[in-house]
C-alpha cells in the first residue's frame, strides 16, 4: 500500500513541476497565458488537444460505461472519430480568422463574427455553465482513482483538494503552456496502461479477448446488443450525432485550437488522432472483463470498475502506476478547464460589462481560477453522478453552438446575430427544462414510435435551436429589407 501512495503522490508533484517548468523565458500576457502566443506546431497541439480529450472519462467513465451498460458505451468509440472528420474542414477556417483578428477566446469568435458583444456573453455563460460539470466529472475521477488505488488510506474529499490546488498553482503560473508540457507525460503514461490492461486483464481471467466476450454474452445475455428500447439504436445515432457535434464546441478545446502556428497543424491531427480512438477498445476490454470480476456495482459505483478489477489483479506498486497514470488524467485536463472558465468570466463576461486591459483580465483570471477550482471540488465532493452522465450533460449544453458557428464560416450566412441568439438562447433553455425536470421524450410522447421517443434530449434541443435561429434570421432580414426599401 504505501508503495501505491508514494507513486501516485509522486504523479502530483511530476505534474506540478512539469507544469511549473513550462512557464521559462515566456512573459504570462494573456496571448500567451491563454493561446501559448499562437506558436505550438502539430506535436503540442496534438498532445494539447488528447490531454483534454483523453481524460478520467477515458479511464474511468469509458470502463464504467461498459461495465454498467454495455452496448451503449460504443458510442464513445464513434464520435471522436466523426468529430476529427468535421475538424478537417472547420478548425482551419476558424484558425485563420481567429489569428486574423487577435481572438484569444471562444465568445471572442461569436461576438467578432456577429458583431454583436451580447452574443459573446451569452456564448460565455453557456461556456461556463457548461465547463463546471466538465470539471467536476475531472474531479470526480481523481477522487476516485486516489482512493481506490491507495486502498482507502486517502478519503475521496482529500484527493480532491489536493489535487485542485496542484492543478491551481500550475495554471496560475504557466496557462495553456503548463497543460501542453504535462500532456506529453499523461499521454505516454494512459497508452503503455490502458493497452496493458486491455490486453493482460481478459487473458489472465478468461484466456483471451473473445473468450471474455463469450463468457460475458453467457454470463449476461442480450448485454453486448443495444436494448429495443431506451439507450437503443436510436439513442446511439443520435449521442454520436450530439457529441459530435459538440467535440470542438467545448471552450477550452475551442481556445486550444488557436495556439497553433499554421492551420495545417489541424489537418495533420485530423488524419493522425483517429487513431488514438483505438485506445478506448482496450478500456472497453476492462470494463468487459470487470463484470465477470467484480460483478455486482451499481449507478455510480460503476465508475469504480477499472480500479476495482486492478486491485484485484495485481500487486500494489502495479495499482500506484495505474494510479498515477489516473491522477495526470485528471489534472491536465482539469488545467485547462480552470484556466478557460476563468478566462470567459473575465474576458468575455466581466470586461464586456467593465472594460480593463489585457492585464487587468489575465490578473482577475489568475485571482478566478481557485474561485473556480473550489466550486468544482465542492459539487465533485458532494456529487453522486456516474462521470458519463455529468459529461453528457455538458454536450448538451456546447453543442447549442454548433449550428451557428457552421453558419458564420459561410460566404453569405443566412444567420442573423439576433438568429444565432435567439437560436442558441431556446436550445440551452431546452436543454436546461429537460436536465431541472428529468423529463424524456418518452414521457412527454407516449405515443409517439419508440425510435422518435429514444432521441438524445440534446438532439431535441437542437432542432429547437436551428428552427429558431432560422426563423429569426429570416424575420430580420425582412425588416433589414423593408428598412431600406424605406429609405
Amino acid at each position: 500500500m504505501i508503495i501505491a501512495l508514494v507513486l501516485i503522490g509522486l504523479s502530483a508533484v511530476l505534474a506540478l513541476g512539469i507544469g511549473i517548468r513550462a512557464r521559462s523565458g515566456h512573459e504570462m500576457g494573456l496571448e500567451q497565458w491563454t493561446v501559448g502566443g499562437r506558436g505550438f506546431g502539430a506535436a503540442l497541439v496534438f498532445l494539447l488537444l488528447a490531454g483534454e480529450i483523453y481524460t478520467t472519462f477515458t479511464f474511468l467513465g469509458a470502463s464504467g460505461y461498459a461495465y454498467g451498460l454495455g452496448a451503449p458505451a460504443y458510442y464513445i468509440l464513434a464520435y471522436g472519430t466523426l468529430a476529427y472528420v468535421i475538424s478537417y474542414f472547420m478548425l482551419p477556417a476558424v484558425w485563420r480568422y481567429a489569428r486574423r483578428h487577435g481572438l484569444v477566446s471562444q465568445p471572442d469568435f461569436f461576438a467578432h463574427k456577429y458583431d454583436s458583444p451580447a452574443l459573446g456573453v451569452l456564448v460565455a455563460l453557456v461556456g461556463v455553465v457548461a465547463l463546471v460539470p466538465y470539471l467536476v466529472l475531472q474531479f470526480t475521477g481523481l477522487g476516485v482513482i486516489v482512493q481506490a488505488a491507495s486502498y482507502g488510506a486517502i478519503p475521496k474529499a482529500v484527493a480532491v483538494t489536493i489535487g485542485a490546488a496542484v492543478v491551481t498553482l500550475y495554471v496560475v503560473i504557466s496557462g495553456i503552456r503548463g497543460s501542453a508540457w504535462t500532456s506529453i507525460v499523461k499521454d505516454a503514461a494512459i497508452i503503455l496502461v490502458v493497452l496493458f490492461l486491455g490486453i493482460y486483464l481478459p487473458l489472465h481471467y478468461e484466456g483471451g479477448i473473445g473468450a471474455m466476450f463469450a463468457a460475458v454474452d453467457k454470463a449476461r445475455p442480450g448485454f453486448l446488443a443495444f436494448a429495443a428500447t431506451g439507450k437503443s439504436v436510436s439513442w446511439f445515432v443520435s449521442t454520436v450525432m450530439l457529441t459530435a457535434l459538440g467535440f470542438f464546441m467545448w471552450p477550452h478545446s475551442f481556445g486550444a485550437c488557436y495556439t497553433a502556428k499554421n492551420a495545417g497543424v489541424f489537418r495533420k491531427n485530423a488524419i493522425l488522432l483517429p487513431l488514438y480512438q483505438l485506445v478506448l477498445l482496450f478500456v472497453f476490454f476492462v470494463g468487459f472483463t470487470a463484470v465477470l470480476v467484480v460483478p455486482g456495482l451499481k449507478g455510480a459505483a460503476t465508475n469504480m470498475a477499472l480500479l476495482k478489477i486492478t486491485v484485484a489483479a495485481f500487486p500494489p506498486w502495479v495499482v500506484g502506476i495505474v494510479g498515477a497514470t489516473g491522477v495526470l488524467t485528471a489534472l491536465v485536463p482539469g488545467s485547462l478547464i480552470l484556466m478557460c472558465a476563468a478566462t470567459l468570466f473575465a474576458r468575455n463576461i466581466v470586461a464586456v460589462l467593465r472594460p480593463q486591459s489585457d492585464a487587468q483580465t489575465v490578473k482577475l483570471a489568475k485571482m478566478l481560477v481557485p474561485v473556480v477550482a473550489v466550486i468544482g471540488a465542492y459539487f465533485a465532493i458532494k456529487g453522486s453522478d456516474t462521470i458519463v452522465a455529468l459529461l453528457l450533460m455538458g454536450y448538451s449544453f456546447v453543442t447549442q453552438l454548433f449550428p451557428a458557428l457552421i453558419c458564420s464560416l459561410l460566404a453569405r450566412s443566412p444567420v442573423t446575430k439576433a438568429g444565432a441568439f435567439a437560436g442558441i438562447g431556446c436550445g440551452v433553455a431546452t436543454v436546461v427544462y429537460f436536465t431541472m425536470s428529468a423529463e424524456t421524450l418518452a414521457k412527454l410522447a407516449p405515443g409517439w414510435p419508440e425510435w422518435l421517443r429514444d432521441l438524445n434530449v440534446g438532439t431535441v434541443a437542437l432542432v429547437v435551436n436551428v428552427v429558431v435561429m432560422a426563423a429569426v434570421s429570416a424575420v430580420a432580414a425582412r425588416g433589414r429589407v423593408a428598412a431600406k426599401a424605406a429609405l
